[in-house]
């Protein structure tokens, strides 16, 4: 006969012939995967992702391969030592501090230079003014003009005439009274005031000593001192031994004795 025997635990049933064993259902079925035969599928499916992930990657590096690189800076000659310059300079501050002293010597040295070239500049305008004030004095001294304008000769000189105790010892100029009577050349007057039979008279002195006088003067206008070409003497008038108004000029060389004033004034290129 059977028998049971029933453990606390998982019934088993015990029989008397051989042991049965239920068969597999489809519970146990699902809880068992099929074993896979170790062959090179595996490293096929590696192969295959890194194949995938190495298009990708080069897919999504196309483009910024494809696009060209930027274009390298210029960097010129002068740039360049600059920049070594400097980062020399910033390297060694003894370098640094003997750099700056040099801009300061060179800065220094342009403040010098621009002075001189100012002072020169100054000099040579000086020096020009100077040349300049000199031309016109040399053109002062020998420059010359009639003494009278708007006249009439009228008694050359060594005429004889009633009018005079000898001969004529000058050139008329008649003039209406008032005429400006100037400084024929460069000089200095030396005497003025009146004078007898010439009335009132001016004595322009030259350079060289010759005496210029001009008499018959309505008035004085200058008594003394220099005077250059063209300066009002005095005014035309008929004062002292005269019959009219008119400039008498005399030409006395070292002061002395009277000579023929036109050929005088030739010799300076006035034609009276």
């Amino acid at each position: 006969m059977a028998s049971t025997h029933s453990p606390a635990g998982p019934a088993t049933q015990l029989l008397d012939g051989p042991t049965v064993l239920p068969p597999l259902g489809d519970e146990v079925a699902r809880h068992r995967m099929p074993r896979q035969a170790r062959t090179g599928g595996p490293l096929l499916g590696v192969t295959a992702m890194a194949a995938s992930l190495g298009a990708t990657g080069f897919a999504a590096a196309g483009p910024a391969a494809a696009a060209p690189l930027p274009a390298a800076p210029v960097t010129t000659p002068d740039a360049a030592t600059e920049d070594s310059t400097e980062l020399t300079l910033s390297a060694d501050p003894g370098l640094a501090l003997a750099a700056r002293i040099q801009q300061q010597a060179d800065g220094q040295r342009t403040a010098a230079e621009e002075t001189a070239r100012v002072v020169a500049a100054q000099e040579a305008e000086a020096k020009r003014a100077a040349q300049q004030a000199e031309a016109r004095a040399e053109t002062e001294r020998t420059a010359v003009t009639l003494p009278v304008a708007g006249y009439t000769l009228t008694a050359h000189y060594g005429q004889a005439g009633s009018y005079w105790s000898h001969l004529h010892t000058g050139l008329d100029f008649a003039a209406p009274t008032g005429t400006p009577a100037v400084a024929v050349a460069a000089g200095t007057v030396t005497s003025a005031g009146w004078a007898g039979a010439y009335g009132y008279r001016v004595v322009l002195t030259l350079p060289d000593g010759t005496e210029l006088w001009y008499c018959h003067l309505s008035a004085i206008t200058t008594t003394a001192g220099p005077v250059t070409p063209g300066t009002q003497l005095g005014r035309v008038g008929a004062t002292g031994n005269v019959t009219g108004p008119h400039l008498h000029l005399e030409v006395r060389p070292a002061a002395g004795a009277p000579i023929d004033p036109l050929p005088w004034l030739h010799a300076r290129g006035l034609q009276p």
